[in-house]
């Protein structure tokens, strides 16, 4: 699981076997996992999180969307 990014409390980060679906991202927190799509950035499913603590993370998300995919197109590269 490569971490791209981490910040606050949040670690982001990728699953190996991520490969076949489109570029997303995982967002965890203690026992806490959300994952966003990137383009365009949307919550794809949650698990834990608070409505606005979600809009927080989805913020960060968005901030950082170029970062996270390049990560992901580098990462994934055949």
């Amino acid at each position: 699981m490569p971490s791209v990014l981490r910040t606050g409390p949040y670690r982001f980060f990728f699953y190996s076997a991520d490969r076949v679906e489109p570029p997303h991202v995982h967002v965890e927190r203690d026992d806490n996992v959300a994952k966003f799509w990137l383009s365009p950035v949307r919550l794809q499913e949650s698990g834990g999180f608070g409505r606005a603590e979600l809009s927080r993370l989805e913020s960060l998300v968005k901030d950082n969307a170029e970062l996270v995919l390049r990560a992901w197109h580098d990462y994934f590269a055949d």
